[in-house]
């Protein structure tokens, strides 16, 4: 018998060598894209009744606990009793969603109104899926929120770790290629642009439970295509990380660190090396 032919019996073979249930990724999905949309409205209509929002809650508190039903043997309270509780802490998250889009309001200049945060903004639409996440992070739920933030990244290029700890009025501009690992700890107004790493110094199974990432305090702005490394690594509030810097040691508050590379400007008439040519 060929290989092609038995190949859909390995498949099965190893599927069934899973031990775990897992939440439908499609269904995480579709349950993410309603939550944000019912946190949102004008994301999707704006002349939205009363009704309908009290509809769409009781739907998608039917979603979660579809959900996470596979994950209960692996839960330490009833699927009904976490619900209740997640979906009890979602007014406070989204007052902190709230804060972070007045933070993009505040930072950015090309801000026009709150509606365009919501609707155009992939760094405000990270953290908000981030800050869902986080909370069902603590709750011990496993397995979905990675799946909900990972969605996020493959929407915006923001790869933000569910157990990264980031405070009030976080801001990210444009974003694609930011990286936050689980271990990190970001404080309040804190600005951090694209291609920016908060990552660990060394990657080994027997770092899971310690503190790989960097602390970033109140009021720090990293700058483009930086990368900060390390669990003991602390970067004091108040403190402006230019672009391109490369950090796996401490920081002292109000400081400036940046990276001083070398730009060299010639008159292209007296350059006479060829600038058009084919690899």
């Amino acid at each position: 018998m060929s290989a092609l032919k038995t190949f859909p019996k390995k498949l099965l073979l190893m599927n069934q060598t899973y031990c775990r249930e897992v939440p439908s990724l499609a269904k995480t999905h579709h349950f993410i894209n309603d939550f944000i949309n019912f946190l949102f409205p004008i994301r999707t209509e704006k002349n939205i009744s009363l009704l309908q929002i009290e509809a769409k809650w009781e739907d998608l508190q039917r979603q979660f606990i579809e959900l996470i039903t596979p994950l209960q043997t692996m839960l330490e309270k009833p699927v009904s009793s976490i619900s209740n509780e997640f979906f009890g802490l979602i007014p406070s998250i989204h007052e902190k969603m709230i804060k972070d889009a007045d933070a993009f309001m505040k930072f950015d200049p090309a801000a026009k109104c709150p509606e365009e945060v919501i609707l155009c903004y992939p760094g405000y639409y990270a953290i908000s899926i981030y800050r869902l996440a986080h909370v069902l992070y603590q709750m011990n739920i496993d397995v979905l929120p990675r799946m909900i933030t990972e969605y996020a990244h493959t929407k915006t290029g923001i790869d933000i770790h569910p157990g990264a700890t980031i405070g009030s009025r976080f801001f990210i501009d444009h974003g694609t290629g930011i990286v936050v690992g689980e271990s990190t700890i970001i404080g309040k107004n804190v600005k951090i642009y694209q291609g920016v790493t908060l990552g660990a110094l060394y990657v080994g199974k027997d770092q899971a439970n310690k503190k790989r990432h960097p602390t970033i305090e109140d009021n720090v702005i990293i700058y483009s295509g930086s990368t900060i490394l390390g669990g003991e690594t602390i970067i004091g509030r108040d403190t402006v990380i230019g672009g391109n810097v490369w950090l796996t040691e401490s920081v002292p508050p109000f400081s400036v660190v940046y990276h001083k590379p070398s730009v060299v400007i010639r008159d292209s008439k007296k350059f006479i090396e060829p600038v058009n040519f084919v690899i």
